[in-house]
């Protein structure tokens, strides 16, 4: 039995799914909305045979497609839970999971369930509902948590923790996770530790032990984020780099991701650009001292994503 779920799964008897494999399928919708064959193979402990047949009764019954992704090369098909039902029956019908998504947004989702299968036994909370309630249930403001106002045309809406990365809290302990597609800066990884910095620090000031870890598919990739998180477990000498680098930083990655190439060509092009945002950040970050927010730092690579490329 898998705590977490809260016998969310006994909701697929409707569906036909029972067991371990209506386990697997709640895990997927709650905390990623995809997997790849090989992912349900090791959490099932079932021969490939099994897999395809879960995946192809998925397909049959319309609740999940399985897609060859654009740009992104060893990691075969991967199976989508798009089904607005399914996960109305979850209690998250508008969870974004079931959305098609970037090939990086699709790492990230991908990596988080990698990590969440291998540590299924911690107290993680699968929805903002559940990520809300809990922090509010400690005494903790909502406006400490991290939050992003969307515009839409007839109203805004503020959404809580929505880059949609696991958490986990238990009584004396709270774990964050932080899943690296593969950036080539850390703007991004920054602007995440940013956004939660005020829930950490009331997390510790309540005397709980705040942990964050950074999951990869490379040593690049899970070094590099390593090496800005241990700043934030350091109680001086070694805070975040001033607002107006932070702000050049985060810039020269939304260019990057977004292929401005206005605003890469101010900088002389994508490689000199890259070179820009290295140097800040190795030349400014940590001359601003700053207060610890973590009690530890670490990182984890995956075995079962480690060979995917993407563009």
């Amino acid at each position: 039995m898998i705590a977490h779920l809260k016998d969310r799964e006994k909701a697929l008897g409707d569906f036909g799914w029972a067991g371990r494999k209506a386990e697997w399928i709640a895990l997927v919708c709650l905390h990623s909305g995809v997997f790849t064959r090989r992912q349900a193979g090791r959490h099932l402990d079932v021969h490939h045979e099994q897999v395809r047949r879960l995946v192809h009764t998925l397909i049959s019954q319309g609740l999940a497609a399985e897609e060859t992704v654009p740009g992104v090369h060893g990691i075969g098909r991967v199976c989508r839970i798009y089904s607005r039902r399914l996960y109305r029956a979850f209690g998250a019908e508008h969870i974004r999971h079931r959305r098609a998504a970037s090939p990086r947004v699709l790492m990230r989702r991908l990596l988080s369930l990698d990590y969440v299968i291998e540590h299924a036994d911690l107290p993680w909370l699968p929805t903002e509902r559940e990520k809300i309630a809990a922090f509010e249930a400690l005494g903790i403001e909502r406006k400490l948590l991290p939050s992003r106002l969307y515009r839409g045309a007839a109203s805004d809406t503020r959404r809580y923790f929505p880059v949609k990365l696991p958490v986990a809290l238990g009584p004396d302990h709270a774990l964050f996770v932080y899943a690296e597609p593969g950036h080539d800066t850390t703007t991004a990884l920054r602007s995440w530790g940013q956004a939660h910095r005020g829930l950490w620090s009331a997390l510790a000031r309540q005397g709980r032990s705040v942990e964050a870890v950074a999951l990869g598919r490379n040593r690049t990739d899970t070094q590099r984020a390593e090496r800005v998180m241990r700043r934030w477990t350091e109680p001086s000498g070694a805070g975040e780099a001033p607002a107006e680098v932070r702000e050049e930083l985060d810039r020269i990655e939304r260019a990057i991701l977004e292929g401005a190439v206005e605003v890469l060509d101010e900088y002389g092009g994508l490689q000199v650009a890259l070179k820009r945002a290295v140097a800040l950040e190795n030349g400014a970050a940590g001359k601003t001292p700053g207060q610890a927010v973590l009690h530890r730092a670490r990182s984890w690579r995956t075995t079962r994503l480690a060979g995917v490329v993407y563009q």
